[in-house]
């Protein structure tokens, strides 16, 4: 090796050392002040200085659960590979977010990248870790980027939360040390090595119940139980296990803490680590009880909401093809055969077009009554359309799942929505497919059952109807086949028309989006939505043909003068996943700029985050290409699908558009407004402004300027208008 190759060397080893030195040192002096320095001394020198192995060395020499990440871990210490169970040679090449709790997975795999990159943000991290024996530990992760051999990488240790026989710091005076226990917030509870409980703090007494004077000398197992949350199921006596094993012992996550002389419970997480004497011995027990159970309360608010259409609190069309995708599996075991039932109202466009929106939300919940009434507690109603509602008929044979079609349809047919000086009388068509071994798709199933009901809708003397394989042709031959015949039209003759939706700034914005340009179809004097044909035109692969009208008759407008916008607005137009697929379509873009003579300022592209993740290469370039003309772009329905954003807020968005659905009604619902409130907090942290949208009455509009919200859209604000010639 050159002399100035092993001096560059040298200096890097001495760099590394000296940085984990360094933190040591800060770590030691924050937490462990006065405890002795465990020596890196001993080791054999290499015959050569190398960066890596100087770095492994002084990992493996400390006395903290340490790592080194990259891409992935390349030097694990053998006090991280006892903390989760696995030996150090299996742990390299695993990322850390694997090994955390699923919950903890993305804020580790956030704060390794902010590390790696330089990215300011907290230097801790809060996890939980199951290891091999199923001992849950809650740790504070701190990260601290190094930089070995020319590479970037983040040295990770791991702080127990409570510690496991590690060297006591210097006592606290005993008076100081009581004080501080009865001061806690957490329930603390300590036991002899017998079990019987000798201390218990306030928050303990306040969380289950029993006075301190009642509990000291009682055996913990006796006055406290556990069960599992979901199914009830008892849980070990955590303190009696602890004595047993002298370990740390954590128990479920799901635990429900019971107090046995009341009956009361609460959640918790439970954690009891062994107290040990001067010579080792097991002396007795500490006992951690943190009440979590306003938090899992929200959970379960959040998880309810998400399978939940808020509307008709019916299962939306995700739990529903969830409960589908259950049942395919069961059928296709053999064990029980099901029955999918799709229903589709008869002139709820009337009543919608006549009486307005409200007026057709009051009937959809009414309707989704009487569905819910006709059928069986083991069945599942789900609402998966605007007016679409879908029965899965668990273990039903035909014949009764038939029978069970006939009284939805006539308890429909039979009901009359009242509102104010009008009386509309309704129906409803009813398709029905079996599920059976031979069963093959979720989507498979919908749609045979989607066109069964087709069929019963053209039948005119009854509306049910179960599907057979030649209901698909009918269907789409008179359906599908119709709608395409009419798009190809309305493409070639112009008969899409543009709507405009005004957008407001809730603080004094100088730029941003003004207005957002939505499509409609005009077919027999009628001006049709697109939820009504993007089904069609997205089987026919004619969404990027409409997103060129679109995009050519708004830059027409932007040019003729017919959309006016404030200085230094722009116009918001969508861009489907079928587009952003599309090879050609950016440069179709760039051209049609070039024409029309728009500043590209004045567009502002919306991207689904689903349409985005499923078309990353093509998206990413069309993003970057087209921000670095000026264009902007917003993530639309933002929140539907969190877990593609650790790649999508890599793009150079300028917008986050918040989904609707945790918009409407954020004023009187608390799980909507804490999920608000955390995207907003996200969106500052990485320099996005908010947009909401569907802000639909005065109450949402408030609430959405008083937690910062920076625009808004909706009927609130203005309904969408057609966009006049100019």
């Amino acid at each position: 090796m050159a002399i100035p190759e092993i001096v560059a060397t040298a200096l890097a080893v001495l760099a590394t050392a000296l940085g984990v030195i360094v933190w040591i040192d800060r770590r030691r002096s924050r937490h462990e002040e006065g405890e002795p320095a465990t020596a890196a001394a001993g080791a054999p020198a290499p015959a050569e200085p190398d960066a890596a192995a100087a770095a492994q060395a002084v990992i493996a020499a400390m006395r903290e659960p340490a790592l080194v990440h990259g891409e992935s871990i390349e030097t694990v210490n053998p006090a991280f590979a006892d903390l989760v169970g696995i030996p150090v040679a299996e742990l390299r090449g695993r990322r850390l977010p694997e090994l955390v709790a699923a919950e903890y997975s993305g804020l580790v795999a956030v704060a390794i990248e902010r590390a790696l990159t330089g990215a300011d943000g907290p230097a801790r991290t809060e996890a939980e870790l199951t290891d091999s024996h199923g001992q849950v530990t809650r740790l504070e992760l701190e990260a601290t980027p190094l930089e070995i051999a020319g590479r970037r990488l983040v040295l990770l240790t791991a702080g127990e939360m409570l510690p496991r026989g590690e060297p006591a710091a210097p006592a606290l005076p005993a008076v100081r040390a009581v004080r501080a226990l009865e001061f806690l917030g957490e329930g603390l509870v300590t036991t002899d090595a017998t079990g019987r409980i000798d201390y218990q703090n306030p928050a303990a007494e306040k969380l289950t119940g029993i006075r301190a004077a009642d509990a000291v000398g009682q055996s913990f197992g006796a006055l406290i139980g556990f069960v599992e949350e979901h199914d009830r199921r008892p849980l070990p006596d955590p303190v009696q296990q602890c004595l047993a094993t002298g370990t740390r012992v954590g128990l479920a996550r799901r635990a429900l803490l019971l107090v046995r002389a009341t009956g009361a419970e609460l959640g918790v997480e439970a954690t009891t680590a062994p107290i040990r004497g001067d010579e080792g011995e097991l002396a007795g027990t500490v006992v951690l009880l943190h009440d979590v159970t306003e938090q899992r309360g929200l959970a379960r608010q959040m998880s309810y909401q998400a399978a939940h259409d808020p509307l008709t609190g019916l299962v939306n069309r995700r739990e529903f093809e969830r409960r589908l995708g259950e049942a395919l599996e069961t059928a296709r075991s053999g064990r029980q055969n099901h029955v999918l039932c799709y229903l589709d109202l008869d002139r709820f466009k009337a009543v919608n077009d006549s009486s307005g929106h409200v007026a057709g939300d009051n009937l959809l919940r009414e309707v989704a009554v009487l569905i819910r009434e006709a059928v069986r507690d083991s069945d599942t109603v789900g609402r998966i359309g605007g007016d679409e509602f879908g029965v899965l008929l668990v273990g039903c044979p035909l014949d009764k799942a038939r029978q069970i079609a006939d009284d939805i349809w006539r308890a429909i047919g039979e009901y009359r929505f009242v509102w104010k000086d009008r009386i509309f009388n309704i129906g409803v068509s009813v398709g029905l497919v079996e599920i059976t071994r031979d069963s093959s798709s979720i989507e498979e199933a919908l749609n045979a059952a989607d066109s069964a009901c087709y069929v019963a809708k053209r039948q005119a003397d009854a509306h049910v109807h179960v599907y057979s394989a030649q209901d698909e042709v009918v269907a789409r031959s008179r359906g599908e086949i119709h709608w395409l015949q009419r798009l190809q039209v309305a493409l070639r003759d112009g008969l899409f028309e543009l709507f405009v939706q005004p957008i407001e700034a809730t603080r004094d914005h100088a730029d941003g989006p003004g207005c957002e340009v939505l499509v409609r179809l005009r077919d027999d004097g009628q001006t049709v939505a697109p939820a009504e044909f993007f089904p069609a035109a997205g089987r026919y692969r004619l969404l990027p043909l409409i997103d060129r009208w679109v995009l050519n008759a708004t830059l027409g407008a932007l040019a003729a003068g017919a959309l006016r916008l404030p200085p230094g607005r722009s116009v918001a137009l969508n861009v489907s996943g079928q587009t952003l697929g599309d090879p050609g379509f950016l440069e179709y873009v760039v051209d049609e700029l070039d024409r029309s003579g728009v500043a590209p300022a004045l567009l502002c592209f919306e991207v689904a985050e689903t349409a985005v993740v499923g078309n990353l290469e093509h998206a990413r370039r069309f993003v970057e290409v087209l921000h670095g003309m000026g264009c902007q772009f917003a993530l639309d329905d933002f929140g539907n699908d969190l877990g593609g954003f650790t790649s999508l807020r890599q793009m150079p968005m300028n917008y986050l558009k918040i989904d609707g659905s945790f918009i409407r009604d954020l004023a009187r619902n608390p799980v909507n407004q804490a999920v608000v409130t955390g995207v907003i907090g996200m969106a500052r942290t990485l320099g996005f402004r908010l947009i909401a949208e569907q802000v639909e009455d005065a109450a949402a509009l408030e609430a959405a300027r008083g937690m910062g919200i920076d625009f808004v859209q909706g009927y609130a604000i203005g309904r969408p208008r057609p966009l006049m010639p100019g």
